[in-house]
């Protein structure tokens, strides 16, 4: 077998593990306009799609899309995901406070896009079941949420949902490729240009 050379010039010695190095990134300012359009994206999407299964569809009433795989199906939501905590309504109001809080303070920090669409996607789906819990029946900060996508016969959520599950995908995705929000102490600060963001 012939000898390969290493990266840094010196022959590379039979059976060395390859070494991993770092996805390289660029960073840009505008990644939390990007997160915040996003966000609104997914608000205003989620409230529409609300508005248009209250109007549109009978409380309880399945209507088939796949099959039994994917239906629409109004509810009214007090608790979480699969109806989890009914009767602890005030509890997710609060934890949705402080993820909108949290995301609000990460998104303006965010300095790749990739994160930043990650952020929006998850900020925009907490921002609009906050919403719901502060200003829908039947009082404040007790709000039932509206739910109407329904997967077979698992539960039944809505468009915000969706998002803060993709969101999470991309946020676990870029954790495990060692992806980083911003630029590290070591690294070279933003740069401008055609080729800034990641």
């Amino acid at each position: 077998m012939s000898e390969q050379s290493a990266t840094d010039g010196s022959p590379a010695v039979a059976g060395d593990a390859p070494t991993a190095t770092p996805p390289v990134q660029r960073w840009t300012r505008r990644a939390p306009w990007l997160a915040g359009g996003t966000a609104l994206v997914v608000v205003v999407a989620d409230q529409l799609t609300k508005l248009w299964a209250e109007r549109s569809l009978t409380r309880g009433e399945r209507i088939p899309v796949l099959g039994d795989a994917l239906g629409i199906q109004l509810i009214y939501n007090p608790g979480a995901a699969l109806s989890i905590g009914a009767g602890s309504t005030w509890i997710f109001t609060i934890a949705t406070t402080v993820g909108v809080v949290a995301g609000l303070w990460y998104s303006w920090r965010v300095r790749s896009r990739a994160w930043a669409l990650a952020l929006g996607l998850i900020l925009g789906g907490a921002t609009t079941h906050l919403g719901d819990r502060l200003l829908r029946e039947p009082s404040f900060g007790q709000g039932h949420v509206v739910d109407f996508i329904a997967y077979f016969d698992w539960f039944i959520g809505n468009v915000a949902d969706i998002a803060i599950v993709v969101g999470a995908g991309m946020f676990f995705l870029l954790t495990v490729r060692g992806s980083t929000m911003r630029p590290e102490a070591t690294e070279v600060t933003e740069t401008a240009g055609p080729g800034e963001a990641r």
